[in-house]
């Protein structure tokens, strides 16, 4: 069909409909202009809140700017999943400091491969009523400005703790986008809910949320045990406590989260027992079994030195225990100096 003989009112509504019976909670279509955000982006980067995550600078300039990305781009379909388990019980692991607490969305199988062959899948969808039409699936897999497009497109507002938050099902879901060249009406944005709640930044273990829609990338606890490769500020390792793989506290406290809806996907399921193993057994894990454990899972990205880094900076955290100690001795000779450095501080706690 001739893209001049199509009903793009229509089309946008079957794709709405298509993107549902694909497993997304929603999708909706915005525009490429960010100019408001890459001003954001800018001013955040200007102010080094970035760390050591260089990439976010080198790629400024493509996130800002879709059609670099994807020639010819007219309208972006931005989509989100919900990923929360119905089984998973989200304030257990933080009250129990021998309990290892690592980020919901990474309990399950990585998502990346799944969202995007869903997304190759509705643009499939979408070639049998318009014929070939130009498009280009991300998941996270390219420098783009995911949560400004999804506000654009109506998926919800960019919350206090940068977070996108959805009025009617919270903020547990991943984002998809689908770049496309075929003239789409638009969508118009979520009016923001946040109004005077403060809870995301009050609850921040490390004070990383420094003022409304403002993020220290450097103090954050998904950074420090996910971004970072290096030594993690000794000022900062106590207030990590038992999260050894990201920090989702902004969300579990967040009051839009009551409305939270569960993922109706397998693959999202914890794996493994991950939510809900202690830290000393995750801790004795030698690498291969690691690595078994870990395929196919948003773990695996930082590796295992950084894996045990991390859990020896919460059993410094945990109460003490002959466990915990004994634990934290037999890693003391590791080859890796990052995690013998991790581990002697570790000890230094328990013998305050």
């Amino acid at each position: 069909m001739a893209t001049s003989e199509l009903n793009f009112k229509k089309l946008a509504a079957n794709i709405r409909q298509w993107a549902l019976e694909l497993g997304f909670s929603a999708a909706g279509v915005t525009g490429i202009d960010l100019k408001k955000d890459a001003e954001h982006l800018s001013k955040w980067l200007e102010s080094e809140r970035h760390g050591e995550m260089k990439y976010m600078e080198k790629h400024a300039g493509l996130r800002s700017n879709p059609s670099k990305l994807f020639p010819g781009v007219k309208r972006i379909i931005s989509v989100r999943m919900d990923y929360l388990s119905k089984d998973e019980k989200l304030f257990a692991p933080l009250n129990d400091p021998h309990q290892a607490y690592i980020s919901r969305y990474a309990l399950g199988r990585d998502y990346h491969k799944l969202m995007r062959k869903r997304l190759q899948n509705l643009a499939e969808k979408i070639t049998q009523t318009t014929g070939p039409f130009g498009y280009r699936a991300f998941t996270d897999s390219a420098p783009i400005l995911e949560k400004a497009l999804a506000r654009n497109a109506g998926l919800g507002w960019i919350g206090k703790h940068t977070n996108l938050i959805n009025k009617s099902t919270g903020s547990w879901f991943f984002l998809g986008e689908l770049f496309t060249n075929l003239p789409l009406p638009i969508d118009s944005p979520t009016e923001n809910h946040c109004g005077s709640c403060s809870t995301c930044i009050d609850i921040c273990p490390t004070a990383a949320i420094t003022a409304p829609y403002e993020l220290d990338a450097k103090r954050c606890i998904s950074y420090l045990t996910i971004e970072l490769r290096g030594s993690i500020p000794i000022e900062l390792r106590p207030l990590i406590g038992n999260r050894i793989f990201g920090c989702d506290d902004c969300q579990l406290f967040c009051p839009w989260n009551k409305f939270a809806q569960f993922s109706s996907e397998d693959s999202f399921n914890p794996r493994h027992g991950l939510d809900s193993t202690q830290l000393i057994e995750l801790f004795f894990w030698s690498k291969e079994e690691w690595l078994s454990k870990t395929e196919g899972s948003a773990i695996r990205r930082i590796g295992f030195e950084c894996w045990l880094r991390n859990i020896a900076v919460a059993l410094g955290n945990a109460t003490t225990t002959k466990a915990v100690i004994s634990s934290l001795q037999a890693r003391s000779n590791y080859e890796s100096e990052l995690v013998r450095e991790h581990v002697e501080w570790a000890l230094e706690q328990h013998t305050k």
